[in-house]
């Protein structure tokens, strides 16, 4: 495979030019960050915000260029405008710029954000896609995330699974998938199937150990394309694992895709249960259905012994979802089992199939498709989200 060096990406995008100054993004010094690996090529875009949906087609035309070149397997290009766009080089003395920029206005620098687009993200040939979310880190949400795709496929159901959490991709360790997504056509990435699940994530990309130092737009972005540029195929359900909290990848989704429901992780205590809450708050004000929530680490078993110990308290989920009108799909224990079988990249659902706490995972994937199997009315509109 030929190397692809960064400068050689730097000068591919010196020949896609912005057709409103008549400069290549490049010489614009629209190109904040390049990143490469093992042929695939990510790069971001700095750019105005007052021409962020205008600016789609160019884009497209920086992934079309990078595609072109020689040991690319996929190209991905994200647009930011966390700071002013730069300002274009004035043109040399006498030249009056491209016919079709004469008299075109200088951009005006704002503040404000944006990402590759603005409309709505389909996913053709999957049915159902849910979020599983967590108004905090640190509740066991991937863990849970990827038992419960492992439970709905064990109940015969085509299941997909990708991984949302850009800046702590988890996928990669929990599934034990060491190889990278591969393309046929350089436009459109195949999903790395392991356990029967179809699934993506970041981490198929990047090193384990590289930190994701990105900004929101490039987060949302990411997202938009892991979803609508991934041949997912048909499936009944793509589950995905939500990063932690509220912020830009939960408003992408709750945004522009018509998600089915979305499932709530938490831990017994009260601090948990307060995150937890607003999770589920921010999902019903977008108007996406809550499918009900999990206990997770509900107590502790003694492998040992079989001792229970109850470390967290106990039943606050189930007492918080009474409260707040939404299904109680089930508790899972704190046990040393579900965490190595995680860890190893064998998750419990499949590594032991016929346990316990297998079963409590298939349960909660039951209840979870009996709620979406039950609502057939077809995809739910995407709201129209406005921040003030």
């Amino acid at each position: 495979m030929a190397e692809i060096t960064e400068t050689a990406i730097r000068e591919v995008l010196d020949t896609v030019i912005d057709p409103v100054t008549g400069s290549s993004v490049a010489a614009l010094g629209m190109v904040s960050g390049i990143a490469t690996r093992a042929g695939h090529v990510a790069v971001t875009l700095e750019v105005d915000p007052a021409r962020g949906t205008a600016l789609e087609p160019l884009r497209q035309a920086c992934e079309q260029a990078i595609r072109a070149m020689p040991g690319v397997l996929s190209a991905t290009a994200v647009m930011t405008a966390e700071r002013a766009a730069p300002s274009p080089p004035p043109p040399p003395a006498g030249h009056h710029g491209h016919s079709h920029s004469h008299g075109a206005p200088a951009a005006k620098a704002t503040s404000g954000k944006t990402t590759g687009g603005g409309g709505r993200i389909d996913v053709p040939g999957v049915k159902h896609i849910i979020a599983v979310a967590s108004g905090k880190g640190g509740v066991g949400k991937s863990t849970t995330a990827v038992n419960l795709a492992l439970g709905l496929a064990a109940n015969g159901l085509a299941t997909g699974l990708l991984d949302a959490d850009i800046y702590g991709p988890s996928m990669p360790r929990m599934l034990g998938v060491t190889e990278k997504p591969e393309s046929a056509d350089g436009k459109m990435l195949k999903p790395i199937e392991k356990y029967g699940l179809k699934t993506m994530s970041i981490g198929y990309i990047v090193n384990e150990d590289t930190p994701m130092i990105w900004r929101g737009p490039m987060v949302s972005s990411a997202l938009e394309q892991m979803l609508r540029d991934v041949q997912w195929g048909d499936l009944d359900v793509l589950v995905v694992d939500m990063p932690p909290g509220t912020g830009d990848a939960q408003l992408t989704l709750a945004q522009r895709v018509a998600l089915a429901g979305a499932v709530i992780v938490s831990t017994p205590q009260d601090i948990a249960l307060v995150d937890a809450r607003k999770g589920l708050n921010m999902f019903r004000k977008v108007a996406v259905p809550v499918l009900g929530i999990v206990e997770n680490m509900s107590y502790f078993l003694c492998p040992h012994c079989g001792e229970r110990s109850e470390i967290f308290g106990h039943g606050g989920a189930r007492e918080e979802a009474d409260k707040l009108g939404v299904p109680f799909l089930g508790e899972v224990p704190l046990h040393l089992d579900i965490r190595t079988t995680s860890d190893s990249g064998h998750p419990i659902v499949v590594s032991k199939p016929d346990s316990a706490h297998a079963q409590v995972y298939k349960n909660i994937a039951g209840r979870v498709w009996k709620q979406l199997s039950a609502n057939q009315r077809g995809a739910r509109k995407a709201p129209n989200i406005v921040v003030q």
